[in-house]
């Protein structure tokens, strides 16, 4: 039998924002949202920040309980 493997909550945070920014880019193409495509790096590496600290929180958390 394999063993349970620990929720990753990095990757389901990256994944997430890759998919809203995606969704955003998307929705922008078509004209049904209006924004200018500067901001879309600062908040991708803001929110790869957000998720390295609560993927780490989380790692924190599983060896302790």
């Amino acid at each position: 039998m394999s063993e349970k493997r620990p929720f990753d909550w990095f990757s389901l945070s990256a994944g997430i924002l890759f998919v809203a920014l995606g969704a955003a880019f998307i929705l922008r193409g078509t004209g049904h949202l209006e924004f200018s495509g500067l901001w879309a790096l600062p908040v991708l590496i803001a929110g790869l920040v957000i998720a390295g600290i609560v993927g780490g929180v989380g790692r924190t958390r599983q060896r302790q309980g």
